[in-house]
């Protein structure tokens, strides 16, 4: 009998890093703030990063290309104080379809809209959804129109950055990846 699959390691092979939200609303551009802070470090050659902003149907087609792994990185509400990340687990499957007669407003679909899409697709193109799909949330101030992060929000970004390295770190050797479910802040 084997030993169960460790849930805290990333799988080994392709992982997409997507920063979600729009610019001019705020904090709801901490997604994509994020992700131009991680373009800047050196990252493994498995791993894509992207500024995908409002465009979530390309977000679906681009997973198609083959991922193991999907890191979204967005604006949280959950809660809790401004600036706390949170680290979640996507619990449904990423290939689920999206419900019958379900409207897709491509500016804006949530990463749950987006990840019913993806079924749809895999499903008519014979693809595969990611084998494990990762929340890397940041629970907002403000969402209002704007342009810029609140100050604990744009605080959280370089800890969010390390996060991700973490995570993208967890398959090599003697490494482990943060652990944390839904609802419990990554520190």
């Amino acid at each position: 009998m084997s030993a169960p699959a460790d849930r805290t390691r990333a799988p080994d092979g392709r992982v997409l890093v997507a920063g979600i939200g729009n610019i001019f609303l705020g904090d709801d551009g901490f997604g994509v703030e994020t992700v131009r802070a991680l373009t800047r470090r050196r990252l493994p050659d498995r791993v894509e990063a992207v500024d995908i902003g409002v465009r979530g149907v390309h977000l679906a087609y681009q997973v198609l290309d083959g991922y193991d792994t999907l890191i979204l990185v967005d604006a949280t509400r959950r809660g809790e104080a401004p600036g706390t990340l949170y680290l979640i687990e996507h619990d449904g499957a990423a290939g689920e379809a999206a419900p019958p007669g379900a409207a897709l407003d491509g500016h804006r679909m949530t990463p749950d809209t987006v990840l019913a899409l993806l079924g749809t697709l895999c499903a008519g193109t014979g693809g595969q959804p990611p084998g494990r799909v990762l929340v890397v949330g940041c629970e907002p101030a403000s969402v209002e129109e704007g342009i810029g992060l609140s100050a604990p929000v744009a605080a959280a970004v370089p800890q969010a950055v390390r996060l991700i390295e973490e995570l993208l770190r967890a398959d090599e050797p003697g490494e482990s990846a943060p652990r944390a479910t839904v609802g419990e802040a990554a520190k």
